[in-house]
């Protein structure tokens, strides 16, 4: 589908226009909003103008499937004909879920929509990312968990229609998570671009994230306006690459760094990217990629250009050197930690990387990544 990008210039002149058209709006965010001053104060200058903009706020990271019922209720309840979505991955994929199961049949009780096939339905739906680094309002993925087991939740109608990037939004991020979710972005790009399901239109996706990345990353860290703009281009392009591809062996291998050693997501996916990348230039030979050795040696040549470099060994080390220069530590992991991690990767994640991986040498690589 083909997103339409708003800005938050001239007052939210856009979003304004956008809610005049679509009607009540039922605003999916979690307490990170309080931070968004901009934002709110325009809110609430609407809300005393008399427009109706209720909340919901009843979920938490790793959001549960009862949380999305609640909203589903409140959606109704208010009478709303829209949806906006203000945050991170947890408030996107709250939001999805409800324009998702909202026409479903019933209440919802004992998992009742995840039962149901999902059925597309027109209800607006407006994203605006608070952060640059998941890519979630451009593609079509959300997580929720059901029992204390995760749910993937995956239509091409849960990809909102409008997108707001408003480069103020990032103002008060702190620095650790400015890096890893630009780093987040970064391993979205790079990992969908050596995917055995990337098309033409996904790596040319891809090269933009990357160099946009590239281009933006002294701005962004400093916290410049031009660099916050640039970064959120930057990721909601590697979002929609990753919506055409899904992600690879760097994404399989780094949540469970993220559960062991609590690392953001964005932390722990550049600490397993930037091993996998030496290893597969090393191992091209062992392509799994229906169209052969030549097209992953060109992919990582693709990627190698696109961070400015001439071969994909330099680009191996510049990712590297990115890292270091970040200064994000890498963990220290017991034996135990070892044999928890090489078990814990998700095949089906695996099946999209271009090169096997077996278990022992899945526990190799955990080696080199961690201490």
């Amino acid at each position: 589908m083909n997103q339409r990008i708003i800005t938050a210039q001239d007052n939210y002149a856009q979003l304004d226009a956008w809610l005049k058209q679509n009607g009540k709006a039922l605003l999916v965010c979690d307490d990170s909003i309080n931070f968004q001053r901009d934002f709110t104060a325009h809110l609430e200058a609407l809300r005393s103008a008399g427009t109706e903009i209720p909340e919901f706020r009843d979920f938490q990271p790793n959001p549960l499937y009862e949380s999305v019922v609640k909203g589903i209720q409140r959606f109704h309840g208010e009478g709303c004909r829209a949806i906006i979505a203000v945050g991170g991955g947890s408030a996107m994929d709250v939001a999805k879920c409800i324009k998702l199961y909202s026409n479903m049949e019933g209440d919802g009780a004992e998992g009742g929509y995840l039962k149901q096939e999902i059925v597309p339905n027109d209800i607006p739906f407006l994203a605006m990312p608070t952060t640059a680094g998941t890519g979630s309002e451009a593609t079509r993925y959300a997580v929720i968990y059901y029992d204390g087991k995760k749910q993937s939740v995956t239509h091409v109608s849960s990809i909102p229609e409008t997108v707001l990037l408003d480069p103020n939004s990032l103002k008060t991020l702190p620095l650790y998570q400015r890096k890893a979710t630009m780093m987040d972005a970064l391993c979205h790009a790079i990992e969908s671009y050596w995917s055995v399901n990337s098309t033409e239109e996904s790596m040319g996706y891809s090269r933009e994230a990357i160099q946009m990345v590239m281009a933006n990353m002294d701005g962004y860290l400093s916290n410049t306006e031009a660099g916050n703009r640039g970064m959120l281009q930057a990721a909601h392009m590697a979002g929609k690459a990753i919506n055409i591809t899904q992600t690879t062996a760097g994404h399989a291998m780094c949540y469970k760094i993220t559960s062991l050693f609590r690392a953001a997501h964005g932390h722990a996916a550049i600490l397993c990217d930037r091993v996998l990348l030496p290893w597969m230039i090393a191992n091209t030979a062992k392509c799994t990629d229906p169209r052969g050795e030549a097209h992953l040696v060109s992919a990582l040549q693709g990627i190698a250009r696109a961070m400015g470099c001439e071969t994909p060994e330099a680009a191996a080390a510049k990712l590297n050197d990115i890292f270091e220069r970040l200064e994000l530590p890498v963990p220290e992991a017991t034996e135990a930690d070892y044999a928890a991690l090489k078990t814990s990767v998700n095949p089906v994640r695996l099946k999209n990387h271009p090169i096997a991986l077996d278990e022992d040498t899945i526990d190799s690589l955990y080696h080199q990544i961690l201490r």
